[in-house]
């Protein structure tokens, strides 16, 4: 009991304390042309976007009359190695738009030849992208210093994309369409990327505002540019995540945002023969259909529904050989489940090195739980029947409701034959963002027959809060229960946590 007055009464001064400066992020007064960038004391920036007439050519030349006319981003500031110190390499950007998408493009200066630039990969979303020279942008499209889209590019064009959610969780599974061109000139090498304002979802109107932030790569030298200071701790790398520090993008006249319908029918057969069947089967003919939707409710409020789903285009999950007593969780694949992923995360607990750190938190929603089962040869297929989604933000509180239902299927194996009986699976999330980096939520969820037992039903109840202050001091904790109607007893979980991070030295 003490232990809870004390952790409460110390959150209650630190919110008192931070709360007038952890409101509004106080931006430096927007550019007037020709200048294209203003920054206040703290180094803190404001970009002007630049409006196009006429889509740019995406070659990655860089030589339209726009590169000429107007002022490139230059002023970039040093990460790492030596924290808010000039780069070693001059890099150059430009941001702009027209009607139809968003143009980040940038020339990346380099004193070394291209055989000593660390570029060696291809495939889309691999980590090893990280590893090469890059340049890309992260833009916060609802300016709430919280979500973002992240984009970037290696010189031979090799790209990543992935959405970002409360500072703390990452999707690299969402690929969105754009399109990113590079090129080499005497002394380094440009990129353009457009991204379509359909593939993001943003708030339409004139003279609007996003956060964004800018990143440099040079991994021969171990550097990291970026277009605002960051605490080094963070590492290079993390930029991206702490979305708070970004700058502001002004200037943007953007077009009615689009509702995103989209409509994914499917159609398949199946033909089978068996001539040693009791009876023997002969050219059965078993059709089968189902659809997949979308829809964009608000600008940032998506449905999503699905009948007779069909999986069978989803990834491969990459082989495992697994040493340990833990089962491995493979990340979620299927698109259904994708988009909106983050708001589902519980008890994400950021820290200055940027993405959720590590804990022993439950994972209260799993989604790869529903129509997968894991068998004795390994995971079965389990037909979903119908299923809806509703993920995105209403103001300040994010919303993510599931409801499905699988269909029963029987197994097969050895001669023995399992049900696995028809289940509704429901998940609840709701978070309200407070402060400027805060928030509270809770969760529900509830299955209609439980793993543990088929016959009884199981639900969690939790709530989950994370106060962090100033660049450096994260607080919070959780408490979830779950419950089975046959099962009694160990059904709780709680946790109550700190985390101060400073550059050198640092307690949790």
């Amino acid at each position: 009991m003490r232990l809870r007055s004390t952790f409460a009464a110390t959150l209650l001064v630190l919110t008192c304390a931070v709360s007038a400066a952890a409101g509004q992020v106080q931006a430096p007064p927007a550019p007037v042309a020709p200048e294209v960038i203003t920054r206040d004391a703290g180094r803190q920036a404001t970009v002007r976007a630049i409006k196009l007439d006429q889509p740019l050519t995406l070659d990655g030349r860089l030589d339209e009359q726009v590169y000429q006319r107007e002022k490139p981003i230059s002023d970039f500031i040093q990460t790492m190695p030596g924290n808010n110190a000039e780069p070693s390499e001059r890099t150059e950007a430009w941001i702009m738009f027209d009607d139809q998408a968003i143009y980040v493009t940038g020339r990346c200066w380099d004193s070394a030849p291209p055989d000593q630039w660390v570029a060696n990969e291809l495939r889309r979303d691999q980590g090893q992208i990280r590893q090469n020279d890059h340049f890309g942008v992260m833009l916060d499209t609802f300016y709430d210093r919280r979500n973002g889209y992240v984009f970037y590019a290696n010189p031979l064009g090799g790209r990543m994309d992935l959405t970002e959610a409360d500072e703390s969780n990452s999707n690299s599974d969402w690929n969105p369409v754009w399109n990113v061109r590079t090129g080499r000139f005497e002394g380094g090498w440009t990129i353009e990327m457009r991204i379509p304002f359909r593939s993001i979802r943003y708030t339409s109107g004139d003279d609007q505002k996003w956060g964004i932030q800018i990143r440099r790569s040079i991994r021969r030298k171990n550097e990291w540019v970026h277009l605002t200071p960051l605490p080094i701790a963070m590492g290079g790398a993390q930029g991206f995540f702490r979305i708070s520090a970004a700058a502001t993008l002004a200037g943007l006249d953007l077009p009615p945002a689009s509702r995103n319908i989209e409509l994914k029918p499917y159609g398949i057969s199946r033909i089978t023969t068996d001539r040693l069947a009791n009876p023997a089967i002969n050219n059965d003919v078993q059709p089968d259909w189902g659809v997949d939707g979308k829809y964009g409710i608000t600008a940032n409020l998506t449905a999503d529904i699905t009948y007779n789903t069909d999986f069978a285009q989803v990834e491969v999950d990459e082989q495992q050989v697994n040493l340990t007593r833990f089962s491995i969780q493979f990340p979620e694949k299927r698109d259904f489940f994708l988009e909106g992923r983050g708001i589902f995360a519980f008890a994400s607990f950021p820290t200055t090195q940027g993405g959720a750190s590590t804990t022993n938190t439950p994972v209260l929603f799993y989604s790869r739980r529903i129509g997968l089962e894991q068998g004795p040869r390994g995971p079965l297929v389990v037909p979903i029947d119908v299923g809806e989604r509703l993920t995105g933000k209403v103001g300040r509180v994010s919303i993510g409701a599931v409801n499905i239902q699988t269909d029963e299927r029987e197994f097969t194996n050895a001669g023995t034959t399992t049900v696995t009986p028809s289940t509704n699976f429901s998940v609840l999330r709701v978070k309200r963002d407070i402060l400027r980096r805060s928030n509270i939520g809770m969760m529900l969820t509830n299955r209609s027959r439980s793993v543990a037992d088929p016959t009884s039903t199981n639900q969690t109840y939790a709530a989950d809060s994370v106060f962090s202050f100033f660049n450096n001091l994260s607080v919070g904790g959780y408490y979830s229960k779950t419950q089975t109607e046959t099962k009694k007893g160990e059904d709780d979980s709680y946790q109550a946590r700190a985390e101060f991070s400073p550059d050198r030295y640092g307690a949790q």
